[in-house]
Parts: structure tokens; sequence; C-alpha cells
């Protein structure tokens, strides 16, 4: 589930990390940590209370973040039994998610990683685009985009997509486990695709038809997806604010059409907040520094067929970096 690290207040921090061997090797060596310990297969607090009976901290007091901050999960119980079994002086505090105000804003060094993290999404789309033809089945197209970012040194963080015909459409959103249905002629690939490096993520989607669309879907995407769009990326910049971005998603349902909920959301190391939302949004204020999702997903009023167009950007002071950059346009192979 997760891996620890304790950070005494005056001292080094240790790593309990999961797996023994030639795995803790390899972590040892990427790291900037000197001490990286194993975790003997899972027993973390015992691993963690030795750690802290070491440095003389068995009567401390011990904050514990969550696990899953979007969820906001802590460690298992057993380990928090094991914790506090070997350290009975202790004081064990359950805190609330800090991390994210860590990473909110990015230093440059950062925002390299998520240049870098964007171009693997753009490489993963244009494999995508390449590999789609008539007769390929979806989970192929998912090898295709995978491959792109692993050749390029990068990490799979997730890769939705799924196949629908536009002349009968039966999809709204893609599918984290594409199925083997094969392509056809006439079909739309709905996308959301993200990379990582070094830790750091990017998104991006855009649809990509196979041969020439029903007529009433390229209307849908030429008049009202990708105006819509672009209309929303106006407002991503540091002078505006989230209600900004929130009123210009006001597009869809004004032309008649309907929407998925979320319209942006932030990005620190993954998906995280602000949120905005078609009924709601949270955090009015748009810092430079910040990594926002921009990734409205139009449905037709039939709700019988939905455009996911994403981009990644990165805002600065005096302009707004698109980190997934590549022309938005109708795609159509074959």
């Amino acid at each position: 589930m997760a891996c620890y690290l304790l950070v005494p207040r005056d001292d080094e921090p240790v790593l309990v990390y999961s797996m023994g061997g030639s795995h803790l090797e390899a972590t040892r060596r990427e790291v900037w940590i000197a001490d990286v310990r194993n975790s003997r297969m899972g027993r973390y607090g015992e691993v963690l209370a030795e750690v802290i009976r070491e440095k003389g901290l068995e009567k401390a007091t011990i904050g514990h973040p969550p696990i899953d901050p979007r969820y906001g999960d802590y460690m298992p119980v057993n380990q928090l039994r094991a914790l506090e079994d070997g350290l009975p002086d202790a004081n064990v505090v359950l805190l609330p998610e800090f991390f994210h105000e860590l990473l909110v804003i990015k230093s440059e060094e950062e925002m390299e990683c998520v240049r870098k993290a964007g171009s693997l999404c753009v490489d993963a789309l244009e494999a995508m685009v390449e590999r789609a033809r008539p007769g390929v089945a979806e989970w192929e197209l998912k090898a295709a985009a995978a491959s792109a970012i692993l050749a390029g040194h990068g990490d799979v963080d997730f890769l939705i997509l799924g196949a629908t015909s536009t002349h009968d459409p039966q999809m709204i959103f893609g599918n984290p486990r594409p199925s083997d249905r094969r392509l056809r002629e006439g079909d739309v690939i709905v996308n959301e695709l993200a990379a990582g490096y070094r830790g750091y993520t990017a998104q991006i989607g855009l649809p990509i038809f196979v041969g020439e669309p029903a007529p009433s879907a390229a209307e849908f995407f030429d008049t009202v997806a990708l105006p819509g769009y672009l209309h929303m990326a106006e407002q991503v910049r540091a002078e505006k604010r989230l209600s900004d971005v929130h009123r210009a998603g006001r597009f869809f349902r004004e032309h008649g059409y309907q929407s998925r909920p979320i319209l942006l959301h932030g990005i620190d190391l993954t998906s995280a907040e602000p949120h905005v939302f078609v009924d709601e949004f949270h955090d009015d204020e748009i810092r430079p520094g910040q990594v926002l999702m921009l990734e409205p997903n139009p449905i037709n009023p039939e709700g019988s067929l939905g455009f996911f167009i994403g981009q990644t950007f990165i805002i600065h002071e005096d302009r707004t970096e698109n980190v997934t950059d590549r022309p938005l346009e109708r795609i159509v192979t074959g």
C-alpha cells in the first residue's frame, strides 16, 4: 500500500522500503536518503519502532499524515498497532494532509519534470493516432501509448480510452481497462492519458476519429466541443480566477449540450486541488507556479456521446505554458 519515511526533527531521515534484495539496492542508489531499510515483508510498524528507539525518540510525538490524501486514509491498523506496541510511551498523532501545499507551487526543477511528463503525454497520443486503424483492438492502442511513454523514460500514470461508432454512439468517457473491441470505420476513440516523470505527472486527451465521423459527431466536435474548450482555456492564466473558468464552462449548457461534472483540476504530483465542477468550484485563486489540467467533457443532448478534451498548463506570472502542446484539431486517421 505504501512505503514509510521517518523524518526526525533533528536527524537524518530513514526510508522503510517495501522490498529487499535488488529492489532495495536499486532504490538506495536512486534516492537522496542514505539510510534505506527493508520492511521485512511488510512489518513497517515494527521496523519504524526500532528506528525510532535507535534515535532515542521512543517518548516523542509522531505525526502521521494520510497515505491517501484524496480520501484521507491513514496507515493500516496492523501497522499502527505495531508502532504503538513498540513505542508505548510515544504519542502517535494523525495529521491532516499538508504535502499538497509543499507541492502545489512548483520550483523550476519541478517544472522541468512536468514539461517532460507533458511531452510524454503527446508522444502517447501520437502513438495512438499512428496505431488507430480499422481492425486494431482497444487494448492495442493502450499498448502503443504505454510503449511511447516507457521509451521516453517515463512512467504510465493512467491510460483511459474506449471506442464507439459515431453513427450509433454509446460512450461518453473512456475505460481504464480497454476491451478487445476492434476499431471500425466511423469510430471515435475517446481518451484521457497521463504520464509521469520522476514522480510528476501531466495529462492529455483529444478524440481520435477512425475515418470520417458521422455528420452529427463532426458538428458536435467542430461547433461545441472544441470551441467550448478554447473558450475555457482563455481563462486559465494568472490574472484570472477559477470563477472565470467556471463561468466559461457554461458554454456547453448554453449551447444545449451536457457535461461531465469536472471541468478543471490541479496537479501537485497527480490530480489534486483545486477543482472546478459544472455546479461548484473551490479555491478561487489561480497562482503562478500551479499546474492545472483543463478537461471539459461535453456530452450530446441524447447522453450517448462525449468528447473529452484536456491539456496540462503551468501558470506563470506573465503567461500560461501548455506542456501538452499539440494542434487542437479534428484528428482523422485511416
